[in-house]
């Protein structure tokens, strides 16, 4: 294995070990200490982890996940979630875009529910400012937690 990654690899359980150590606080009521730096977070439901997600700016990308007014780009885990139930899936095609499956009734209802159901979610977080390490971080803590919502697929 290349010696860089082998570093960054083997650097990334301490983080693992601290976001598992932290409590889960609800999504829909996040404390003032919420960091608004970069990270990962992780979303679980009943104590199961759902899905684990890095942003530069965890604040402002859980507020992201948990306002009910979030459109698509911002809830992408609730559009994931409605995508699921519905067993629509968007392409490139104008008539089934994103934005499209969004106007759809069926589609809609479904991601309204699916926003609801993400805010009554746990949420744990853990700070990591390097964008590299909070990639692998994320991908480390889908594969050793097994959350059934990280596919890596690309759109």
């Amino acid at each position: 294995m290349n010696a860089k990654f082998r570093k960054y690899v083997d650097s990334l359980h301490p983080s693992f070990e601290k976001l598992m150590a932290m409590p889960p606080v609800p999504i829909d009521d996040l404390p003032a200490g919420v960091p608004k730096c970069g990270g990962i977070y992780l979303l679980s439901e009943r104590g199961k982890p759902l899905y684990v997600g890095h942003s530069n700016h965890i604040c402002q990308r859980l507020q992201q996940h948990r306002r009910l007014s979030s459109t698509h780009n911002s809830a992408s885990f609730a559009f994931l979630l409605a995508r699921k139930k519905t067993g629509m899936k968007p392409s490139y095609k104008i008539s089934n875009s994103r934005k499209m499956l969004e106007s759809n009734r069926v589609f809609r209802e479904a991601f309204e529910q699916a926003k609801k159901r993400v805010r009554r979610m746990r949420v744990q977080y853990v700070e990591e400012p390097n964008p590299m390490r909070q990639a692998l971080l994320e991908m480390y803590v889908a594969v050793a937690l097994s959350t059934p919502y990280n596919s890596f697929e690309t759109h």
